[in-house]
């Protein structure tokens, strides 16, 4: 990443924004002016649907990974699966994200400029490519390449730097990228900043536009994934971002518990027009002072524009009826009624019993763990229940990689039980698949899970999921208590002797009261669980940040 050098934060606010334009450099206000005149055109493109209020919104989502491109967890699903689903609405929208590797689809660079990135003049290339009725436009830098292998490495000055960039060039981007042919301008513009990488977006839109006259009407959102990540860094630090001296009070943060220092994220929550986590249990869980990692005042203080969504399944590559990892080896595709849970759900199950190497049993039951191994994930309460795995007649496999202790542990747990227990140490997407439409059980106990999705894809393939009552957990996880229309099994506090009754209550279901335990799968595969309805919620939180002051 480039190093940040001393700078003069009033000559940077005075400093007339300044964008490459072939080979001549003009002032980005003559741009715009230019802009402005085609906005009539943009507008008179060719008719899309129109979202149920009437509404034709400009979408620009802003994020450091994006699936297929780049994943690290949620965060690039959401990137990629909520863009599309907002066409669907009838929107325009575009996603911008880094350029890790040269991807052969985009060609070449579309467009470029030069901005102002934390005192140093910084030029970075557009590339553009059409892909599900969505404008994928990814930055290319140096400091993006250097990363490819590891796309949070560095410092927390090192990310914030590459997100400095990635804000202002998702801002500029409505200007340089002419997808189909126009820019994308700034009528009824919405920008979706996703996590704390992109944090600064909001802070850059209200410092360097809308406090110089540009963009007045364009509006912020930021969705928040997971607030324990927030860009910490010694309160100092503030002064390198290129921001005027009446900003930077909202970077700092005095923590009782560690101290001063300059935030990120919660200069995106007090600049932001609407703030989203992503489950309504998780925006409720922010605003405490345990679930707030810190900033729940700031939460608190801005509750009236904090709400929650749940994100949705991508059907398109989380589906039973058509999963391409469901075909070959004995695995096969299977529908979300009774007789596809009894058919092709027990053949997946059959073929992953074989492919591991355990007994081939139709009665016993597959709990499975998939996932990060760490402490959040609550591993290490599965791992205290051996126990209770040893003592019953269960299947148990991992499918994860993480802390180095806790690899140790389950290699050892697989040594003491080979008849019953396998864990693979790292990730296979294919295996993924193939273990949750094989499983029967999905534990779940994680410490807290802001959304989460390995519940969402388990109970679309019937699996049926055993979690704690944190988060996006709570709000999508119905508890069965025997007479009720549950889905899964549910705990309230992370405690092993929790953990393990809840999941005693589920196994002893699947024993002694079979039929009911099918019908705890099968309502959870007939749930709407796409995108659908998640992406009306954001729309109707977009509209309503359209129109705030």
């Amino acid at each position: 990443t480039p190093p940040l050098p001393p700078m003069s934060v009033s000559a940077l606010a005075t400093r007339p924004a300044i964008c490459a334009v072939g080979s001549a450099a003009v002032p980005r206000s003559f741009k715009r002016a230019a802009t402005n005149r085609v906005s009539a055109t943009t507008r008179n493109r060719a008719s899309l649907s129109v979202s149920a209020d009437g509404e034709r919104l400009n979408v620009v989502v802003v994020g450091a990974e994006c699936a297929p491109f780049s994943k690290t967890g949620g965060l690039g699903d959401v990137m990629s699966s909520l863009p599309k689903a907002l066409v669907q609405r009838g929107h325009r929208v575009m996603a911008v994200m880094p350029m890790y590797r040269h991807y052969d689809e985009c060609g070449t660079a579309c467009g470029h400029t030069t901005l102002n990135v934390c005192g140093s003049d910084t030029e970075v290339h557009y590339f553009h490519t059409h892909r599900d009725g969505v404008d994928l436009v990814f930055v290319s830098h140096p400091c993006f390449y250097q990363v490819a292998d590891g796309i949070y490495q560095g410092s927390n000055m090192d990310v914030t730097w590459r997100g400095a960039l990635l804000s202002q060039a998702g801002i500029e981007a409505v200007y340089n990228v002419p997808c189909g042919g126009f820019p994308y301008g700034d009528e009824s513009l919405l920008f979706v900043a996703n996590d704390w990488h992109v944090a600064l977006l909001p802070v850059y839109l209200k410092a360097f536009y809308h406090e110089h006259m540009k963009l007045g009407f364009a509006r912020s959102v930021l969705v928040v994934h997971n607030i324990s990540h927030q860009g910490r860094s010694p309160p100092d630090d503030v002064r390198r971002l290129g921001l005027p001296d009446h900003h930077q009070g909202a970077f700092y943060l005095d923590d009782p518990q560690e101290g001063a220092c300059m935030n990120v994220l919660k200069a995106g929550i007090e600049y932001a027009t609407k703030v989203i986590a992503v489950s309504p249990g998780y925006a409720w869980e922010i605003g405490t002072d345990e679930g707030g990692w810190g900033l729940a005042n700031t939460i608190r203080n801005a509750q009236g524009k904090v709400s929650g969504i749940v994100n949705g399944i991508d059907f398109n590559e989380w589906d039973p009826q058509h999963d391409k990892y469901l075909t070959g080896d004995g695995y096969q595709t299977f529908g979300l009624n009774h007789e596809g849970y009894w058919t092709g759900k027990q053949a997946c199950k059959a073929a992953l019993q074989r492919q591991l190497g355990l007994p081939e049993r139709h009665d016993v039951p597959i709990l499975a763990f998939i996932g990060r191994l760490d402490h959040q994930k609550g591993v290490d309460l599965i791992l205290n229940s051996e126990d209770f795995f040893a003592h019953n007649d269960v299947q148990v496999v991992f499918l994860g990689s993480g802390r180095g202790d806790l690899q140790d542990q389950l290699m050892g747990m697989q040594e003491r039980h080979r008849d019953k227990v396998r864990a693979w140490i790292g990730f296979s997407n294919q295996f993924a698949h193939r273990l949750t439409a094989g499983a029967d059980i999905l534990m779940m106990p994680s410490r807290f899970e802001p959304c989460g999705l390995n519940q969402l894809y388990a109970m679309h393939y019937g699996t049926v999921p055993v979690v704690h009552e944190v988060g996006g957990l709570r709000d999508t996880v119905r508890h069965y208590d025997g007479t009720n229309d549950g889905t899964g099994w549910k705990f309230e506090r992370a405690e092993a002797d929790k953990f393990r009754w809840v999941l005693g209550q589920a196994v002893n279901t699947y024993f002694s009261h079979r039929d009911a335990f099918v019908g705890v799968a099968v309502r959870g595969m007939q749930q709407d669980l796409g995108w659908d309805h998640a992406a009306f919620e954001y729309e109707q939180k977009l509209i309503e940040a359209k129109y705030a002051h």
